[in-house]
């Protein structure tokens, strides 16, 4: 009885949520009856979804990520089947706002029918990044969904590591977040290298941005662009603090800062004050280092934009990407202030990026980035549709390597070693395992968005338009994506030329095939014994 007593209240945590870890590192007594916790929790787990539906919640309620949305995740790192049985369990009817995207019956495509189609599949982005400003190492990404910026600091370095290697295994890019350019980063992975406020990485000993140390990082490393950090979803003009405890000899170094002392990083950029410095930074960057140069902004004031657009059509100078973070994207600590309520959600918050540009005239010159809960099908083919050519994923990527959504990233408690500093956690973040994890979720994206954009008809999920997705008013109305955001026709898309290269690349990426051949009384598909396309 004894027993029980002290082991029920364990077992009870982990039905909450709670890791069992985390449980039995306030009770050591507990520590001989692990093998029994583990196993329990690892049970309750399984049969987690039957119990919840009966006594706590629906598949749906969980916030941020719903139990469905997380099984999908999981079930794809693992391939195992993520497939879900006996229809939808969403009130689609009565959801104002609910995204519906609209199939073609025939279409210029026919999707394969083996099981596997569009498993191995890199889709390409549609507009090459740099090459409208004609930047001497401008390139087509080779992946439309990349690994969104988390910094070493945040994320142990184990966890840095196992995207990284993930990113090499999918083919995709990693960000490296604002806090610089960590040894963890080089394993394979191509990399966005991101300047924030405080230019870790490539400072000066008394913090000034130091543009000779950025050319001898980009110099020595696969990094393929430069990402300016304005602002970030959840935190929009906000500094940060990572105190002087977790400021180990390895962030100090990766950093350019002191070890044991409280590291600052301020809520503005000291090299350009508006719009105009701005622009002249960006054409320093990309001449001094030949690569792509973009900026990361969350959207609140739309002046700012206003300018920036006015300018970069004015006096030919510009970004190369946009990076727009919805408000409703993660970070590793904010007030819930912010993270509730400043910076608008991504679609609305993109859809006017998007139309300040396209109204200038610089839409197919710039590449767009979007960010936010954008590593589901569903939200990437919205973001798609309006206008992103690539998404970044980060809470989703976390997800396929381990995070169990504890929300515990602040209190460097995180049960699965992901968002920690502690060794003793991330030791149980085993890289070379939760790399193949993080690649085989980057490619099921791939694979579903390849599919999804069959089934409107077209080659690339860059080619959906906005009259394909259809927002729901309610039970007895709904209205096409580009009358919800005021797009104008042809808005939303690459321009001619890229949508024809696309297409192209497409034809030996996803290769189309029917089931059979067609019949002798076949009705305007082939001659009576022709080949079937395969």
């Amino acid at each position: 009885m004894k027993w029980a007593s002290r082991t029920v209240p364990v077992i009870a945590a982990a039905v909450a949520g709670l890791a069992a870890r985390d449980v039995l590192q306030r009770d050591r007594a507990l520590l001989r009856n692990f093998p029994l916790v583990g196993r329990a929790r690892y049970l309750l787990e399984a049969i987690g979804p039957e119990l919840r539906q009966y006594i706590v919640a629906g598949n749906d309620e969980e916030r941020p990520f719903t139990r469905d949305q997380r099984r999908w995740i999981y079930a794809s790192a693992k391939q195992e089947n993520n497939y879900f049985g006996f229809g939808t369990d969403n009130d689609i009817e009565r959801s104002p706002g609910y995204p519906i995207i609209k199939h073609r019956t025939f279409a210029r495509t026919v999707p394969s029918s083996v099981p596997t189609a569009g498993h191995d599949v890199r889709l390409p982005a549609a507009k090459v990044l740099g090459g409208a400003r004609g930047r001497a190492r401008a390139f087509r990404p080779a992946s439309v969904v990349n690994i969104s910026g988390m910094s070493f600091g945040s994320l142990s370095g184990n966890a840095v590591s196992a995207l990284n290697q993930g990113a090499a295994l999918a083919g995709c890019l990693q960000n490296t977040g604002e806090g610089g350019l960590s040894p963890y980063h080089r394993h394979g992975g191509e990399l966005v290298f991101q300047l924030g406020t405080a230019y870790f990485g490539c400072r000066d000993a008394r913090g000034r941005f130091d543009l000779a140390r950025l050319r001898d990082l980009v110099a020595g490393a696969p990094v393929r662009a430069l990402e300016i950090k304005l602002s970030q979803g959840a935190k929009p003009s906000l500094g940060g603090l990572l105190p002087g405890a977790k400021v180990s000899a390895e962030i100090a170094a990766t950093r350019g800062i002191e070890p044991g002392r409280d590291c600052v990083s301020p809520s503005r950029h000291a090299e350009f004050s508006d719009c105009d410095s701005l622009l002249d930074w960006v054409e320093l960057l990309a001449a001094e280092t030949g690569l792509p140069v973009g900026i990361k902004s969350a959207v609140g004031d739309l002046g700012f934009w206003e300018e920036l657009t006015t300018l970069m059509r004015d006096t030919g100078r510009g970004v190369d990407f946009v990076t727009v973070d919805g408000g409703e994207g993660g970070t590793g600590a904010a007030p819930l202030i912010f993270t509730d309520s400043v910076s608008l959600p991504f679609q609305q918050g993109f859809a006017r990026v998007y139309r300040t540009f396209a109204e200038r005239g610089l839409h197919e010159q710039t590449v767009f980035v979007g960010a936010g809960k954008l590593g589901l099908p569903d939200n990437a083919v919205v973001a798609f549709a309006l206008g992103c050519d690539l998404v970044n994923v980060g809470r989703e990527a976390m997800l396929a390597i381990g995070c169990i959504q504890a929300q515990k990233c602040h209190t460097d408690t995180c049960p699965t070693g992901v968002a920690t500093q502690n060794a003793w956690l991330a030791r149980g973040l085993d890289p070379a395992r939760k790399s193949v994890r993080a690649a085989n979720y980057i490619g099921t994206l791939r694979r579903d968005l390849v599919k999804v954009a069959e089934a409107c008809g077209v080659e690339h999920p860059g080619l959906i338009d906005t009259d394909a997705v259809e927002i729901l008013d309610g039970r007895t109305s709904a209205r096409p994506l580009r009358k919800v955001y005021g797009y104008r026709p042809q808005w939303g898309l690459p321009s001619a030329a890229d949508r024809a290269e696309i297409a192209r690349l497409m034809a030996g990426e996803a290769p189309e095939g029917g089931s059979a051949p067609p019949s002798a009384t076949a009705q305007g598909r082939a001659e009576p014994g022709g080949p079937a396309r395969h």
